[in-house]
């Protein structure tokens, strides 16, 4: 089940999927359940000649009844927030120290990518800025989300990676990558006329091509 998920680019998007799963199991679950339910009061309670239709007063034990359900899906959430909460943690604070830096600007309708020049510091004049981003494979990647204008979402579904762009704010972040290839970079956030068109591509280089790749800027 879920085969359909796409290729897993780095080391967390199978911590995430199993997420995914548990989520997608617990909903499939009560989807049927409330199905079964309904269709059961549909046809079972329908009118009958003679036959006063039945409800519940509200009082004694039946005014406890709606907490059984209640409950159970507390506890479906509490399940969703156990399997969850290690994964934010790896991916949303536990960030590493990085191999590789680069800032990520978003701007209608476009991205920028910024890399540290031969000082190797990231805010300099020396500078070098991409219309793709390049990484070396299996090398952890901390970046710098902004947004220009409006808000943008950083999506990039192989990795696993959905971030809001806010303007005014730098949010950091990070990702690695396993295998050598080119992959879809999208603004998941409606951000305008042309937001359709605003992508860009993550080409993950061996470690010569990247730095072919820097040298070429």
């Amino acid at each position: 089940m879920l085969h359909y998920l796409p290729f897993q680019l780095s080391s967390f998007a199978g911590d995430i999927d199993q997420v995914i799963r548990v989520i997608y199991y617990i909903v499939g679950t009560w989807f049927v359940a409330a199905e079964v339910i309904l269709f059961w009061l549909i046809f079972g309670s329908r009118s009958k000649p003679g036959v006063r239709a039945a409800w519940l007063p509200g009082t004694g034990r039946a005014k406890w009844a709606v907490l059984a359900p209640v409950c159970a899906v507390l506890a479906c959430d509490l399940i969703i927030e156990k399997a969850s909460s290690p994964t934010w943690e790896y991916v949303k604070l536990d960030i590493p120290h990085p191999d590789v830096e680069v800032k990520i600007e978003a701007r209608q309708f476009a991205w920028i990518f910024t890399y540290p020049g031969k000082d190797g510091i990231l805010g300099t004049e020396d500078d070098l800025v991409a219309k793709e981003l390049h990484v070396p494979v299996n090398k952890k990647v901390v970046f710098h989300l902004e947004a220009a204008d409006v808000l943008h979402n950083f999506y990039v579904k192989d990795l696993r990676l959905k971030q809001d762009a806010v303007p005014g704010r730098s949010i950091k972040g990070w990702f690695d990558t396993n295998t050598e290839g080119t992959y879809e970079i999208a603004c998941a956030e409606i951000c305008g006329k042309g937001h359709t068109l605003m992508g860009s591509k993550l080409v993950v280089d061996s470690n010569e091509a990247y730095q072919s790749f820097l040298a070429a800027l």
